[in-house]
């Protein structure tokens, strides 16, 4: 494209610091260096993991560097390739990826795990590989989140944290798949591998707990219980898979003493969607003794769940998943081949669609429970 090789000046929303607003701004987005691809920024989701990390950055969340760009449930077309790049062409569609798969590490060979830490520190705090980020504001470094900040018209990503996508794949449905969806969704199929006939319960129901309802149902689970204190998310519940709906407030007891009780004995399978250690909790204490499988995939950094040993001495297992268990690079296109060959839902998550100056309504429509997902177009 015409623009390659140089600095690139357009739109980004930019968090200025923790609890602040964020603030659409002119930022400039440099080339991109050595084994780096510089992607224009079609659409983004709004994940609940933005909005943690710019209001509750010390609660749970690790510290992140400020000034930063957030956003990482991205998709977006290359616009041009660094030094070294042999993957990937301008006018290529890609989803950017916070969970890189450089296919040559010990983990990456290994069918066991996901977790490739490729530039890993890096882009923890926000910078890519050589320390510095490529997105500039006022003469000042911008931050990247999670190396991605799909909050900007354009961004730079590495070359490992990038996959390529169909080119008829709709990019406003399929950023869904750069984390949310595809969390959830691997939860059930891939970490806790939820088996046919089985009972489930899905603690959460906000899109990685909905995407968790799904796969449940797609694996075969006769039975999913759906458990939120926000009564408005079980219809979109049951349409994604879940024979039953519960809401801890209508009861005077424990959730995962009703959930027993309910299945006279415990779920198969427990997976815990919110992100809270009580809930972590629960979730274990509601699956059977000597086979249920309690899985965790809603995220906190710093906080600590209590497990009573006696519950994992009497068979139960107690698992987490990172990005559903999913190999990035490799898995995120059959992901979306799914969608299009109508073996995924990605529709019924998308409940507004918001242009990048009103990212903030879609932080408001989130926390207040109104949206499951708020798509950005930028």
């Amino acid at each position: 494209m015409s623009t390659a090789g140089q600095v690139i000046k357009c739109k980004a929303a930019v968090a200025w610091g923790r609890g602040e607003p964020l603030s659409i701004e002119d930022v400039e987005v440099a080339p991109p260096k050595a084994h780096e691809v510089r992607v224009k920024i079609v659409a983004t989701g709004v994940c609940h993991t933005d909005w943690e990390y710019l209001y509750e950055t010390g609660k749970g969340m690790k510290f992140r560097p400020f000034p930063l760009v957030l956003g990482h449930e991205g998709a977006g077309i290359v616009e041009s390739v660094g030094p070294g790049v042999t993957k990937f062409s301008p006018g290529d569609k890609v989803i950017p990826l916070f969970l890189p798969q450089c296919g040559e590490c010990d983990r990456c060979r290994s069918p066991k795990t996901n977790h490739c830490r490729k530039n890993w520190d890096n882009t923890q705090m926000g910078v890519l590989a050589d320390g510095t980020s490529r997105i500039s504001c006022k003469n000042q470094q911008i931050y990247q989140f999670l190396g991605v900040s799909s909050f900007s018209q354009y961004t730079v990503v590495p070359d490992t944290s990038l996959t390529k996508i169909r080119s008829d794949a709709p990019l406003e449905k399929v950023c869904l798949l750069g984390c949310g969806v595809s969390t959830g969704y691997g939860a059930a199929v891939n970490t806790g591998k939820v088996e046919k006939d089985s009972l489930c319960a899905v603690f959460g129901l906000g899109a990685v707990g909905l995407a968790a309802v799904m796969g449940c149902r797609v694996a075969g689970a006769k039975r999913i219980i759906g458990v939120d204190i926000n009564p408005d998310k079980f219809d979109k519940a049951k349409v994604l898979g879940a024979t039953e709906c519960v809401n801890p407030r209508d009861h005077n007891k424990p959730i995962q003493e009703v959930i027993v009780a309910m299945t006279h004995g415990g779920v198969d399978y427990a997976l815990e969607c919110v992100g809270s250690p009580d809930i972590m909790s629960a979730a274990l204490e509601s699956t059977a003794d000597a086979w249920g499988t309690c899985i965790i995939a809603g995220w906190t950094e710093t906080a600590a769940m209590k497990v009573m040993v006696e519950k994992i001495l009497m068979g139960r297992t107690l698992k987490g998943t990172y990005f559903g268990g999913w190999k990035s690079v490799q898995d995120v296109p059959k992901l979306v081949d799914d969608y299009m060959n109508n073996r995924l839902e990605l529709d019924e998550f998308i409940t507004h669609s918001l242009p990048l100056d009103q990212i903030n309504v879609a932080f408001d429509l989130l926390k207040s429970g109104k949206s499951i997902r708020t798509v950005i177009s930028l």
